[in-house]
Parts: structure tokens; sequence; C-alpha cells
């Protein structure tokens, strides 16, 4: 029996007792962060080991985006540019921009897939807002949001030629927040015409992506109370229904300041508000544990969308041309070389 959690894990290694928890109870999958990577070969080492504990197919997923948010870089791996960058370069050549984009995903996703991981937390489908919180910033590509749907299309296409899912994320939209999500929870005030008309459009645009990540954000006119992630009314009727994503649905990390309560509380709330599978990030054991007891198997539903997702990977694999593919050619297609 799968459970629908991807866990992180506390260090470089994986220890005695993760081991054991994930092979009584097998997780669908693993996220990785900068306390987990050394070299390359430990790295390659500790992927190997995680997919033992819980199956072959258990997907490693990773946030790379590039800028601020990039869990493996130097010495080992180039410094790979903010969405930012990208979006600079859209607003005189949309169309180099988006084979900028494209080669830059594309080398990034190589990167990682030489790795053994097989799925990337990126693009952001943000908007740049001027009253939006730091924490999106310059990972997001513009604030026009057709820009950001072009660029984040090109991402996509550009990851899955690497051989590495895409998750878009933070749907239905955090660049309005003017909170930090991983300290508080934010509220945005904005009427549903606007949202709809802005922060909404690059997901409506990206419902073909093949899994999507959660804002932990209220917005009030979906729903007054609770954050996307736990609220039934703002993924069935919203991300489900008014923007249109079929795909796998992820949360956020349960871990973060916005939601409260306890983990196996948090993650049964999202699961029954209608995410497929939760993450649970800090590595925190005993609250692995505790959220390993809790939660249900993971749904026909939710294993169907994963089975779509790997096909439309599969679709868009193409390992000779990105093999192909040089660095330093990317870098000076960019703003300033």
């Amino acid at each position: 029996m799968t459970l629908p959690v991807i866990f992180g894990i506390a260090g470089p290694e994986l220890r005695p007792e993760e081991q054991a928890l994930f092979s009584e109870f097998t997780p669908f999958g693993f996220i990785l962060f900068a306390r987990n990577l050394d070299t390359p070969t430990q790295t390659v080492g500790l992927v190997n080991a995680l997919r033992e504990a819980a199956g072959a197919e258990a997907p490693v997923l990773i946030d790379q985006e590039g800028g601020r948010v990039q869990r493996f870089g130097p010495p080992h791996a180039p410094a790979y540019p903010p969405a930012a960058a990208y979006g600079q370069l859209a607003a005189s050549d949309l169309g180099q921009a988006g084979d900028t984009v494209r080669i830059g995903h594309a080398l990034l996703g190589r990167d990682l897939a030489s790795l053994g991981i097989d799925v990337n937390c990126a693009p952001v489908l943000d908007l740049a807002m001027e009253e939006g919180h730091a924490v999106i910033g310059d990972r997001a590509f513009a604030g026009d949001p057709g820009i950001v749907a072009a660029l984040g299309r090109a991402a996509m296409d550009g990851l899955g030629r690497a051989g590495v899912l895409p998750v878009v994320k933070h749907i239905p939209g955090h660049g309005r927040a003017r909170a930090d999500s991983h300290e508080q929870l934010p509220v945005v005030e904005t009427p549903r015409q606007v949202l709809e008309a802005t922060d909404f459009v690059p997901f409506r645009v990206l419902r073909d992506a093949p899994v999507a990540m959660t804002a932990h954000v209220v917005y009030a006119a979906l729903d007054a109370d609770l954050p996307v992630t736990v609220s039934p009314k703002g993924i069935r009727e919203f991300v489900r229904g008014r923007i249109g994503f079929e795909g796998l649905l992820l949360s956020d990390d349960l871990c973060m300041g916005a939601l409260v309560g306890a983990m196996e509380h948090r993650a049964c709330a999202a699961l029954a508000a209608g995410c497929d599978v939760v993450l649970h990030c800090n590595g925190n054991f005993n609250e692995m544990t505790a959220v390993a007891r809790a939660v249900p198997a993971m749904t026909d539903e939710a294993s169907a969308r994963w089975r779509t997702a790997l096909a439309w990977l599969a679709a868009r694999r193409a390992p000779e041309q990105v093999r192909r593919l040089e660095y330093r050619t990317f870098r000076e297609r960019l703003p300033h070389g």
C-alpha cells in the first residue's frame, strides 16, 4: 500500500530508523534539500537508498528553480539565473526568452537526471506583484500573465526533454500575498474577477501541466476561512473547476507556518480537501511517523493522475537533444552574459 506522502529526511544519509519507517509505510516519494546534498556521488547513493527503502519507482523531488532557490549548485553544478532574468529578456523578445528558458531548464534538468532526481518543483507561475512579499520576488518570471504562461510552458518543455517532471507552483497564485507562507498565513482580499483575469491566468493556460503544487494562501473571494491547500471549496471549485487543472495536485510543505495543528491533522485535511499527495519536508522523524500512521492509502484517482504525468514525460523526453546542449552557450543568451 502506497501512502500519498512525500517525505524529506534529516541529513545526507538515510538513517536506520528512517529506512525502517519507509519500508513499513511506503511513502509515494521523497524530496531533497541542501541539508541532504554533499557531492554528486553521495547524492546518487542517497537517491538509490531512498528508492531501495520505498520502491524503485518512488519519485525523488527537489526545488531547483535557479537564483535564490537552487538546492544543488556550485561547485558541483552550475549556478542558474532566477526566473526574473528570463522575464527581463522577454520584455524585448518573448520568442528568444522562451528559447532561452527551454535551454536553461533542459540543462538544469540534465543535472538533476544525472543524480537520479526525476521531479523538479518548478516553474513558479506566480505573478511578480509590487505589493507582494519578497518570498516570491525574482522567483517570478514577470508580472504579465501572458509572459509568465509562455515562459512557464517553455520551462516545462525544457525539463521534460531532460527526463524530469515539472511541478508548477503555487496554484492558484502566491504573488499577491503580502506575507511569507513559510512564516504565517497570507490573506488576499482581491475580488475574484480580478484574480481570474490576472493571478489565475498562467495556471489556466498551463492547466495541462502534469503536476502542480498548492499555495498556503487564503483567498477571501474563494474561501474566507481556509488556505487553498486545505479548502475543499478552493480546490474543487477553483483549482479543478475554474482553472481546470486535471493533473496530480501536491500540497506545499505541511511544515510551513501558514498551517496550524498537528502534522497528521494537516496532512489529512489537505487530502480531504482534494490534494492527491502531501509534502512533509522538515525530516522530523516523530512527525513523519505520525503522518504515516494517520493518512489513508493513495487513491485510485491520484494513482491514475500520476500515470498520466509519467506518460506526459515519456512523450517529451529527448535525451540526445539535451546531451548536445552547452551551458556556456546558454549563459551567453542571458542579459549581461
